[in-house]
Protein backbone atom coordinates (compact mmCIF):
# COMPACT_ATOMS: atom_id res chain seq x y z
CA UNK A 1 0.00 0.00 0.00
CA UNK A 2 1.68 3.67 -1.01
CA UNK A 3 2.41 5.78 1.69
CA UNK A 4 0.31 9.13 1.52
CA UNK A 5 2.02 12.16 1.61
CA UNK A 6 1.16 15.69 2.36
CA UNK A 7 3.57 18.47 0.63
CA UNK A 8 2.47 21.64 0.90
CA UNK A 9 4.39 25.38 0.54
CA UNK A 10 3.66 28.67 2.80
CA UNK A 11 6.59 30.72 2.64
CA UNK A 12 6.52 34.72 3.87
CA UNK A 13 9.88 36.72 5.23
CA UNK A 14 7.97 39.69 7.13
CA UNK A 15 9.39 43.23 7.69
CA UNK A 16 7.14 44.00 11.13
CA UNK A 17 8.31 47.51 9.64
CA UNK A 18 7.08 47.41 6.44
CA UNK A 19 4.02 49.28 5.49
CA UNK A 20 3.19 47.08 2.44
CA UNK A 21 -0.02 44.65 3.36
CA UNK A 22 0.19 40.95 3.08
CA UNK A 23 -3.46 39.87 1.92
CA UNK A 24 -3.83 35.93 0.91
CA UNK A 25 -3.79 37.12 -2.68
CA UNK A 26 -0.27 38.20 -2.51
CA UNK A 27 0.75 34.77 -2.16
CA UNK A 28 -0.47 33.43 -5.46
CA UNK A 29 -1.44 34.98 -8.60
CA UNK A 30 -4.17 35.21 -9.35
CA UNK A 31 -5.04 32.49 -6.67
CA UNK A 32 -2.89 30.14 -4.35
CA UNK A 33 -2.54 27.45 -6.30
CA UNK A 34 -4.18 24.14 -4.63
CA UNK A 35 -4.83 20.76 -5.36
CA UNK A 36 -3.68 19.26 -8.59
CA UNK A 37 -2.74 22.74 -9.61
CA UNK A 38 -0.38 23.40 -6.60
CA UNK A 39 1.52 20.08 -8.16
CA UNK A 40 1.53 20.85 -11.55
CA UNK A 41 3.02 24.54 -10.99
CA UNK A 42 5.90 23.49 -8.12
CA UNK A 43 6.38 19.76 -9.66
CA UNK A 44 10.19 20.18 -11.72
CA UNK A 45 11.05 23.62 -10.50
CA UNK A 46 14.26 24.77 -8.04
CA UNK A 47 11.98 25.36 -5.26
CA UNK A 48 11.82 23.41 -1.81
CA UNK A 49 8.75 22.09 -2.77
CA UNK A 50 10.02 20.93 -6.14
CA UNK A 51 12.51 19.09 -4.13
CA UNK A 52 10.08 17.65 -2.42
CA UNK A 53 7.59 16.31 -4.55
CA UNK A 54 10.97 14.83 -6.36
CA UNK A 55 11.75 12.68 -3.35
CA UNK A 56 8.05 11.54 -2.10
CA UNK A 57 7.27 10.32 -6.39
CA UNK A 58 10.20 8.76 -6.61
CA UNK A 59 9.39 6.66 -3.24
CA UNK A 60 6.06 5.96 -4.76
CA UNK A 61 4.15 7.85 -2.27
CA UNK A 62 0.74 9.41 -3.07
CA UNK A 63 0.87 12.90 -2.58
CA UNK A 64 -1.49 15.43 -1.26
CA UNK A 65 -0.92 19.19 -1.94
CA UNK A 66 -3.25 21.35 -0.06
CA UNK A 67 -1.42 24.76 -0.83
CA UNK A 68 1.40 26.83 -2.28
CA UNK A 69 1.94 29.76 -1.54
CA UNK A 70 4.71 32.29 -1.56
CA UNK A 71 4.36 35.72 -1.35
CA UNK A 72 6.72 38.59 -1.40
CA UNK A 73 8.14 39.70 1.96
CA UNK A 74 6.42 42.46 2.95
CA UNK A 75 4.22 43.72 6.47
CA UNK A 76 2.70 41.15 8.74
CA UNK A 77 0.37 38.21 7.13
CA UNK A 78 -3.34 39.20 7.45
CA UNK A 79 -4.93 36.84 10.13
CA UNK A 80 -7.54 35.28 7.64
CA UNK A 81 -4.76 34.71 5.17
CA UNK A 82 -3.06 33.10 7.54
CA UNK A 83 -5.66 30.85 9.11
CA UNK A 84 -6.64 29.82 5.32
CA UNK A 85 -3.15 29.00 4.35
CA UNK A 86 -2.85 26.79 7.91
CA UNK A 87 -6.60 25.14 7.97
CA UNK A 88 -5.81 23.75 4.21
CA UNK A 89 -2.89 21.94 5.04
CA UNK A 90 -4.34 20.97 8.52
CA UNK A 91 -7.29 19.86 7.21
CA UNK A 92 -4.94 17.51 4.38
CA UNK A 93 -3.45 16.00 7.72
CA UNK A 94 -6.50 15.22 9.54
CA UNK A 95 -7.82 13.40 6.82
CA UNK A 96 -4.97 10.74 7.48
CA UNK A 97 -1.13 10.63 5.74
CA UNK A 98 2.19 8.85 6.73
CA UNK A 99 4.56 11.99 6.60
CA UNK A 100 4.18 15.32 6.16
CA UNK A 101 7.32 17.68 3.77
CA UNK A 102 6.37 21.63 4.21
CA UNK A 103 8.73 24.00 2.77
CA UNK A 104 8.15 26.90 5.22
CA UNK A 105 10.07 29.96 5.86
CA UNK A 106 10.94 30.66 9.14
CA UNK A 107 10.45 34.64 8.93
CA UNK A 108 6.88 34.59 9.04
CA UNK A 109 4.81 37.36 11.15
CA UNK A 110 1.10 37.31 11.54
CA UNK A 111 -1.35 39.53 12.87
CA UNK A 112 -2.38 36.77 15.20
CA UNK A 113 1.07 35.50 16.17
CA UNK A 114 4.81 36.37 15.66
CA UNK A 115 5.67 33.10 15.15
CA UNK A 116 3.85 31.89 11.76
CA UNK A 117 6.11 28.91 11.35
CA UNK A 118 5.99 27.85 14.86
CA UNK A 119 2.38 27.52 15.61
CA UNK A 120 1.56 26.14 12.68
CA UNK A 121 3.97 23.60 13.73
CA UNK A 122 2.55 22.71 16.93
CA UNK A 123 -1.08 22.68 15.54
CA UNK A 124 0.05 20.14 13.54
CA UNK A 125 1.71 17.86 16.11
CA UNK A 126 -1.00 18.73 18.55
CA UNK A 127 -3.39 17.20 15.88
CA UNK A 128 -1.09 14.18 14.42
CA UNK A 129 1.54 13.67 17.76
CA UNK A 130 3.18 10.87 15.82
CA UNK A 131 3.71 12.24 12.57
CA UNK A 132 7.08 12.30 11.10
CA UNK A 133 7.49 15.95 9.47
CA UNK A 134 10.20 17.28 7.04
CA UNK A 135 10.79 20.89 7.08
CA UNK A 136 12.87 23.10 4.46
CA UNK A 137 13.62 26.41 5.65
CA UNK A 138 15.02 29.88 4.31
CA UNK A 139 18.40 31.15 5.70
CA UNK A 140 17.07 34.52 6.85
CA UNK A 141 14.55 32.21 9.36
CA UNK A 142 14.08 33.25 12.74
CA UNK A 143 13.84 29.83 15.09
CA UNK A 144 12.00 29.68 17.70
CA UNK A 145 11.18 26.51 19.91
CA UNK A 146 8.06 25.69 18.61
CA UNK A 147 9.98 25.39 14.97
CA UNK A 148 12.20 22.80 15.70
CA UNK A 149 10.47 21.09 18.73
CA UNK A 150 7.24 20.03 16.30
CA UNK A 151 9.25 18.92 13.45
CA UNK A 152 11.46 15.83 12.76
CA UNK A 153 14.18 17.13 10.82
CA UNK A 154 14.77 20.54 9.86
CA UNK A 155 17.02 21.89 7.23
CA UNK A 156 18.15 25.32 5.88
CA UNK A 157 18.99 26.87 2.88
CA UNK A 158 23.20 26.97 1.90
CA UNK A 159 23.02 29.67 -0.07
CA UNK A 160 22.04 33.70 -0.59
CA UNK A 161 21.20 33.87 -3.05
CA UNK A 162 19.04 31.26 -2.79
CA UNK A 163 20.41 28.35 -5.34
CA UNK A 164 19.97 25.46 -3.32
CA UNK A 165 15.77 25.75 -2.45
CA UNK A 166 15.63 22.95 -4.76
CA UNK A 167 18.22 20.77 -3.02
CA UNK A 168 17.21 21.88 0.87
CA UNK A 169 13.96 20.31 -0.47
CA UNK A 170 15.24 17.10 -1.67
CA UNK A 171 18.01 16.82 1.71
CA UNK A 172 15.05 17.16 4.13
CA UNK A 173 12.89 14.90 1.93
CA UNK A 174 15.79 12.59 2.05
CA UNK A 175 16.00 12.49 5.46
CA UNK A 176 12.53 11.65 6.34
CA UNK A 177 12.73 8.82 4.05
CA UNK A 178 15.71 7.20 5.86
CA UNK A 179 13.77 7.94 9.07
CA UNK A 180 10.19 6.11 7.71
CA UNK A 181 12.03 3.27 6.46
CA UNK A 182 14.22 2.82 9.74
CA UNK A 183 17.94 3.49 9.20
CA UNK A 184 18.03 6.71 10.57
CA UNK A 185 16.58 8.13 13.83
CA UNK A 186 16.87 12.19 13.77
CA UNK A 187 17.85 14.01 16.54
CA UNK A 188 17.86 17.83 16.68
CA UNK A 189 19.83 20.97 18.49
CA UNK A 190 19.35 23.90 18.21
CA UNK A 191 20.68 27.47 19.61
CA UNK A 192 21.12 30.92 19.05
CA UNK A 193 23.42 34.36 19.75
CA UNK A 194 22.03 37.81 20.49
CA UNK A 195 23.78 38.88 16.95
CA UNK A 196 21.25 40.58 14.87
CA UNK A 197 23.06 40.42 11.35
CA UNK A 198 22.43 42.25 8.62
CA UNK A 199 21.21 40.70 5.32
CA UNK A 200 23.89 42.53 3.19
CA UNK A 201 26.31 40.50 5.01
CA UNK A 202 25.03 37.38 4.31
CA UNK A 203 26.06 36.13 0.95
CA UNK A 204 27.87 33.19 0.91
CA UNK A 205 29.92 33.64 -1.25
CA UNK A 206 31.52 36.40 1.55
CA UNK A 207 32.68 36.58 4.76
CA UNK A 208 31.70 35.99 7.13
CA UNK A 209 28.63 34.16 5.96
CA UNK A 210 30.87 31.73 3.39
CA UNK A 211 33.24 30.33 5.91
CA UNK A 212 30.52 29.21 8.15
CA UNK A 213 28.57 27.97 5.79
CA UNK A 214 31.60 26.00 5.11
CA UNK A 215 31.62 24.67 8.41
CA UNK A 216 28.41 23.54 8.30
CA UNK A 217 29.24 20.93 5.42
CA UNK A 218 32.18 19.84 7.41
CA UNK A 219 29.94 18.81 10.17
CA UNK A 220 27.82 17.16 7.62
CA UNK A 221 30.78 15.62 6.15
CA UNK A 222 32.28 14.37 9.75
CA UNK A 223 28.93 12.43 10.65
CA UNK A 224 25.42 14.85 10.79
CA UNK A 225 23.06 14.72 8.83
CA UNK A 226 22.07 18.00 8.43
CA UNK A 227 23.94 21.56 9.73
CA UNK A 228 22.53 24.53 8.66
CA UNK A 229 23.38 28.69 9.82
CA UNK A 230 20.33 30.41 10.03
CA UNK A 231 21.33 34.04 9.42
CA UNK A 232 17.95 35.15 10.54
CA UNK A 233 16.10 38.39 9.70
CA UNK A 234 16.81 41.37 11.14
CA UNK A 235 13.55 43.42 10.41
CA UNK A 236 11.19 41.36 12.09
CA UNK A 237 10.60 42.59 15.63
CA UNK A 238 9.66 39.76 18.03
CA UNK A 239 12.24 38.36 20.48
CA UNK A 240 13.94 35.33 18.74
CA UNK A 241 15.07 37.33 15.23
CA UNK A 242 18.92 36.86 14.85
CA UNK A 243 21.44 34.44 14.21
CA UNK A 244 21.21 30.70 14.77
CA UNK A 245 21.91 27.23 14.08
CA UNK A 246 19.95 23.99 13.62
CA UNK A 247 22.10 20.43 13.42
CA UNK A 248 20.64 17.25 12.89
CA UNK A 249 22.10 13.75 13.88
CA UNK A 250 21.04 10.14 13.63
CA UNK A 251 20.41 9.21 17.24
CA UNK A 252 23.64 10.99 19.44
CA UNK A 253 22.02 14.19 20.36
CA UNK A 254 25.61 14.98 21.98
CA UNK A 255 26.80 15.18 18.66
CA UNK A 256 24.36 17.63 17.53
CA UNK A 257 24.73 19.79 20.37
CA UNK A 258 29.03 19.84 19.96
CA UNK A 259 28.53 20.75 16.37
CA UNK A 260 25.96 22.76 17.31
CA UNK A 261 28.17 25.17 19.76
CA UNK A 262 31.02 25.36 17.56
CA UNK A 263 29.10 27.22 15.18
CA UNK A 264 27.54 29.59 17.00
CA UNK A 265 30.69 30.27 18.72
CA UNK A 266 32.18 30.44 15.20
CA UNK A 267 29.03 33.00 14.26
CA UNK A 268 29.79 34.42 17.58
CA UNK A 269 33.34 35.43 16.97
CA UNK A 270 32.55 37.33 13.20
CA UNK A 271 29.52 39.12 14.76
CA UNK A 272 31.49 42.94 13.88
CA UNK A 273 31.59 41.34 10.07
CA UNK A 274 27.91 41.06 9.90
CA UNK A 275 27.68 44.80 10.39
CA UNK A 276 27.60 46.88 6.99
CA UNK A 277 28.97 49.91 6.90
CA UNK A 278 27.69 52.42 3.78
CA UNK A 279 28.67 55.00 2.96
CA UNK A 280 27.05 58.74 1.14
CA UNK A 281 24.57 58.13 -1.47
CA UNK A 282 26.13 61.27 -3.83
CA UNK A 283 29.64 59.59 -3.47
CA UNK A 284 28.59 56.39 -4.74
CA UNK A 285 26.89 57.55 -7.97
CA UNK A 286 30.00 59.25 -8.17
CA UNK A 287 32.45 56.88 -8.18
CA UNK A 288 29.90 54.63 -10.52
CA UNK A 289 30.25 57.32 -13.18
CA UNK A 290 33.85 57.32 -13.17
CA UNK A 291 34.09 53.30 -13.64
CA UNK A 292 34.92 52.19 -17.41
CA UNK A 293 32.99 48.98 -18.53
CA UNK A 294 29.49 47.56 -17.86
CA UNK A 295 27.18 46.45 -16.68
CA UNK A 296 27.42 48.69 -13.63
CA UNK A 297 25.13 47.00 -11.12
CA UNK A 298 23.92 50.01 -8.71
CA UNK A 299 21.67 48.35 -5.92
CA UNK A 300 19.18 50.13 -4.37
CA UNK A 301 18.90 48.38 -1.68
CA UNK A 302 17.57 50.00 1.13
CA UNK A 303 13.99 49.70 -0.81
CA UNK A 304 14.45 45.65 -1.56
CA UNK A 305 11.27 43.99 -2.31
CA UNK A 306 12.63 40.69 -1.18
CA UNK A 307 12.79 42.34 2.39
CA UNK A 308 9.52 43.84 2.73
CA UNK A 309 10.59 47.33 0.96
CA UNK A 310 7.68 49.88 -0.52
CA UNK A 311 9.84 48.89 -4.12
CA UNK A 312 8.45 52.46 -4.90
CA UNK A 313 11.08 54.70 -2.99
CA UNK A 314 13.07 57.37 -5.93
CA UNK A 315 16.47 58.60 -4.10
CA UNK A 316 18.76 56.40 -6.25
CA UNK A 317 16.89 56.97 -9.21
CA UNK A 318 16.39 60.85 -8.37
CA UNK A 319 20.43 60.80 -7.83
CA UNK A 320 21.54 58.91 -10.86
CA UNK A 321 19.31 61.55 -13.38
CA UNK A 322 20.96 64.39 -11.20
CA UNK A 323 24.43 63.17 -11.84
CA UNK A 324 23.43 62.61 -15.50
CA UNK A 325 24.42 59.01 -15.55
CA UNK A 326 23.50 57.63 -19.36
CA UNK A 327 22.79 54.13 -20.22
CA UNK A 328 21.03 53.13 -17.66
CA UNK A 329 17.97 50.53 -17.14
CA UNK A 330 16.18 50.40 -13.89
CA UNK A 331 14.13 47.40 -12.08
CA UNK A 332 11.82 48.38 -10.56
CA UNK A 333 9.48 50.67 -9.49
CA UNK A 334 6.04 49.36 -8.47
CA UNK A 335 3.65 51.65 -8.94
CA UNK A 336 0.41 50.44 -10.41
CA UNK A 337 -1.29 53.89 -11.02
CA UNK A 338 1.64 55.03 -13.07
CA UNK A 339 1.40 51.92 -15.04
CA UNK A 340 -2.54 52.87 -15.92
CA UNK A 341 -1.29 55.98 -17.16
CA UNK A 342 1.20 54.89 -19.55
CA UNK A 343 -1.03 52.30 -20.64
CA UNK A 344 -3.72 55.04 -21.17
CA UNK A 345 -1.39 56.77 -23.28
CA UNK A 346 -0.69 53.84 -25.06
CA UNK A 347 2.95 52.72 -26.55
CA UNK A 348 5.29 55.55 -28.12
CA UNK A 349 3.35 58.42 -26.41
CA UNK A 350 4.99 60.95 -24.28
CA UNK A 351 4.26 61.11 -20.87
CA UNK A 352 5.08 62.99 -18.18
CA UNK A 353 4.60 60.89 -14.33
CA UNK A 354 4.71 61.27 -10.47
CA UNK A 355 6.23 58.31 -10.44
CA UNK A 356 6.58 56.18 -6.93
CA UNK A 357 6.08 57.95 -4.09
CA UNK A 358 2.77 56.56 -2.97
CA UNK A 359 3.16 54.63 0.25
CA UNK A 360 4.41 56.76 3.23
CA UNK A 361 6.55 54.77 5.89
CA UNK A 362 5.37 55.31 8.79
CA UNK A 363 7.93 53.03 11.05
CA UNK A 364 10.58 55.21 9.63
CA UNK A 365 8.76 58.27 9.73
CA UNK A 366 8.94 59.03 6.31
CA UNK A 367 5.94 60.21 3.57
CA UNK A 368 5.88 59.08 0.25
CA UNK A 369 7.94 61.12 -2.07
CA UNK A 370 6.96 60.90 -5.65
CA UNK A 371 9.84 62.35 -8.61
CA UNK A 372 8.32 64.26 -11.21
CA UNK A 373 9.34 62.65 -14.31
CA UNK A 374 8.49 62.56 -18.06
CA UNK A 375 9.47 60.04 -20.86
CA UNK A 376 8.12 57.52 -23.25
CA UNK A 377 5.98 54.69 -23.29
CA UNK A 378 7.96 52.27 -24.37
CA UNK A 379 6.52 48.33 -23.78
CA UNK A 380 3.42 47.08 -21.96
CA UNK A 381 2.94 43.52 -21.25
CA UNK A 382 1.10 41.43 -18.86
CA UNK A 383 4.03 40.98 -16.23
CA UNK A 384 4.87 37.33 -16.35
CA UNK A 385 7.95 35.56 -17.40
CA UNK A 386 9.31 31.87 -16.53
CA UNK A 387 12.67 31.96 -14.21
CA UNK A 388 15.40 30.33 -15.82
CA UNK A 389 18.13 31.01 -12.75
CA UNK A 390 18.77 28.09 -10.17
CA UNK A 391 16.53 29.98 -7.58
CA UNK A 392 13.28 28.89 -8.64
CA UNK A 393 13.46 28.05 -12.41
CA UNK A 394 10.60 26.91 -13.78
CA UNK A 395 8.35 29.41 -11.55
CA UNK A 396 6.29 32.20 -12.92
CA UNK A 397 7.15 35.21 -11.69
CA UNK A 398 4.47 37.56 -11.96
CA UNK A 399 5.49 41.26 -11.75
CA UNK A 400 1.79 42.35 -12.26
CA UNK A 401 0.62 44.35 -15.61
CA UNK A 402 4.26 46.51 -16.38
CA UNK A 403 5.45 49.39 -18.70
CA UNK A 404 8.85 50.78 -19.60
CA UNK A 405 9.57 54.77 -19.14
CA UNK A 406 12.22 55.89 -21.07
CA UNK A 407 13.77 58.98 -20.36
CA UNK A 408 16.41 59.67 -22.86
CA UNK A 409 19.30 57.96 -20.65
CA UNK A 410 17.04 55.99 -18.08
CA UNK A 411 14.48 52.99 -19.24
CA UNK A 412 12.60 52.27 -16.38
CA UNK A 413 10.63 49.30 -15.62
CA UNK A 414 7.03 50.57 -13.89
CA UNK A 415 5.40 47.15 -12.39
CA UNK A 416 2.09 46.72 -10.44
CA UNK A 417 2.92 43.85 -8.07
CA UNK A 418 6.39 44.09 -5.74
CA UNK A 419 9.04 42.14 -7.45
CA UNK A 420 12.98 41.21 -6.85
CA UNK A 421 15.21 41.88 -9.91
CA UNK A 422 16.73 38.00 -9.43
CA UNK A 423 15.97 37.04 -12.78
CA UNK A 424 17.05 38.44 -16.24
CA UNK A 425 13.95 37.86 -17.17
CA UNK A 426 12.66 40.84 -15.52
CA UNK A 427 14.32 43.11 -18.40
CA UNK A 428 13.81 40.91 -21.27
CA UNK A 429 10.80 40.39 -20.95
CA UNK A 430 9.87 43.95 -21.80
CA UNK A 431 12.35 44.48 -24.30
CA UNK A 432 14.99 45.63 -22.66
CA UNK A 433 18.93 43.27 -22.76
CA UNK A 434 20.60 44.04 -19.79
CA UNK A 435 23.84 42.85 -20.73
CA UNK A 436 23.93 46.49 -23.56
CA UNK A 437 23.52 48.79 -20.00
CA UNK A 438 26.34 51.19 -18.90
CA UNK A 439 24.26 50.93 -15.38
CA UNK A 440 21.41 49.10 -14.18
CA UNK A 441 19.54 50.10 -10.45
CA UNK A 442 18.28 46.92 -9.21
CA UNK A 443 16.25 47.04 -6.00
CA UNK A 444 18.09 44.04 -4.30
CA UNK A 445 20.06 43.00 -1.75
CA UNK A 446 22.03 39.85 -2.48
CA UNK A 447 19.41 38.05 -4.69
CA UNK A 448 20.55 39.92 -7.88
CA UNK A 449 23.50 37.96 -8.06
CA UNK A 450 21.43 34.89 -9.07
CA UNK A 451 21.19 35.98 -12.11
CA UNK A 452 23.12 39.58 -12.75
CA UNK A 453 26.45 38.63 -10.91
CA UNK A 454 27.60 37.14 -14.39
CA UNK A 455 26.93 39.81 -16.34
CA UNK A 456 28.00 42.53 -13.91
CA UNK A 457 31.95 43.85 -14.28
CA UNK A 458 30.76 46.44 -11.12
CA UNK A 459 28.90 45.86 -8.05
CA UNK A 460 28.01 49.23 -6.06
CA UNK A 461 25.90 48.95 -3.03
CA UNK A 462 23.80 52.41 -2.79
CA UNK A 463 22.56 54.02 0.40
CA UNK A 464 18.80 55.12 -0.60
CA UNK A 465 15.78 55.30 1.33
CA UNK A 466 13.36 52.71 2.57
CA UNK A 467 12.44 50.20 5.14
CA UNK A 468 15.00 47.83 4.00
CA UNK A 469 17.43 50.39 5.13
CA UNK A 470 20.91 48.75 7.03
CA UNK A 471 20.64 51.85 9.35
CA UNK A 472 19.31 50.41 12.57
CA UNK A 473 19.16 53.87 13.87
CA UNK A 474 15.83 54.42 11.45
CA UNK A 475 13.88 51.73 13.08
CA UNK A 476 12.11 51.55 16.75
CA UNK A 477 13.12 47.70 17.90
CA UNK A 478 10.35 46.84 21.01
CA UNK A 479 9.99 43.41 21.05
CA UNK A 480 13.67 41.73 20.11
CA UNK A 481 15.54 40.55 22.88
CA UNK A 482 18.01 42.64 24.36
CA UNK A 483 20.62 42.85 24.78
CA UNK A 484 21.43 42.37 21.38
CA UNK A 485 24.01 43.10 18.93
CA UNK A 486 25.00 45.56 17.41
CA UNK A 487 21.73 47.56 18.86
CA UNK A 488 23.52 46.52 22.51
CA UNK A 489 27.37 46.75 22.01
CA UNK A 490 27.91 45.25 25.48
CA UNK A 491 26.18 41.80 24.14
CA UNK A 492 27.47 38.65 25.45
CA UNK A 493 27.36 35.20 23.95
Amino acid sequence: MKLRAVVAMMEHETNTFSPVPTPLRRFGSPDVPRGAEAYRLFKGTGTGIGGFLDVADEAGMETVTPIAGNAAPSGPVEASAYAAMCDAICEAISRGCDVCFLDLHGAMVAETTDDGEGVLLARIRQLAPELPIGVSLDLHGNLTDDIVDNCTALVGYKTYPHIDMYETGEHAGRIMLSALEGSVRPVMSWGNRPLLAQTLCMGHEDRPMGPLIDLARKEEGAGLLAATVFGGFPLADFPSAGLSVVTVADGDRAMADAARDRLLDAAWREREAFIFRSEPLPETIARAKALDGGPIILLDHADNAASGGTQDTVAVLKEVIQQGLEDVAMFGICDPEAVEEMALAGVGSRIALRLGGKVAMPSIGLPGEPLEISGTVRALTDGDYIVTTAMGRGTIESMGKTAVLDTGNVQIVVCSRNSEPFDLGCFRSVGIEPTQKKYLILKSRIHYRAGFRAIAQHELPCDGVGVTSSDNSLFKFEKVRRPIFPLDSDASA
